[in-house]
């Protein structure tokens, strides 16, 4: 029964303000978008990586993102640390594998771009700027287009062959 309430204490503090727990990385989403179950708990939370945006799976370069995020995190325990949740309920987070924040090496290998902020480049922009001049991973080739810009002209993924 106390560990029971311990969970949902967890799961609720997740959801009211920032938290910091353990997980097992139980599903890969999308590039940026996981499912873990915390430690000590049968529930499951979905979490969206923070200060990045990965390609959509119908995106150019979106499956490799992908299974790269899924090869690197899936089945795995991490590190979670939310601050607050999305406008889809999703847990904002960084995680951590091996003591390594996952959102940076994802930029870093070009598997995302780095969130702006009111025309600024975010924490990862300096990786960013690295990994497009290495040409890694989504910069090796040109034309690459933001997720942001590819959903305003061609709309949600779902049910839907690449472009």
């Amino acid at each position: 029964m106390r560990r029971a309430l311990g969970a949902a204490a967890l799961l609720l503090a997740c959801t009211a303000h920032a938290a910091d727990f353990r997980a097992t990385v139980t599903h890969v989403t999308d590039g940026d978008t996981v499912w873990v179950r915390p430690a000590g708990t049968t529930q499951r939370v979905e979490l969206r990586l923070l200060d990045l945006d990965a390609p959509e799976g119908c995106q150019a370069f979106g499956p490799q993102a992908t299974a790269a995020l899924r090869e690197r995190v899936h089945g795995q325990v991490v590190q979670v640390r939310t601050r607050g949740a999305d406008d889809y309920g999703r847990e904002l987070a960084r995680i951590e594998h091996r003591g390594e924040d996952v959102g940076r090496w994802l930029v870093r290998n070009g598997y995302a771009w780095s969130m702006r902020f009111h025309g600024r480049s975010g924490p990862y922009g300096p990786l960013e700027a690295q990994a497009r001049r290495e040409r890694k991973g989504l910069w090796g080739a040109p034309g690459a287009v933001e997720p942001r810009a590819f959903r305003k002209r061609f709309g949600s993924c779902h049910g839907r062959a690449l472009p």
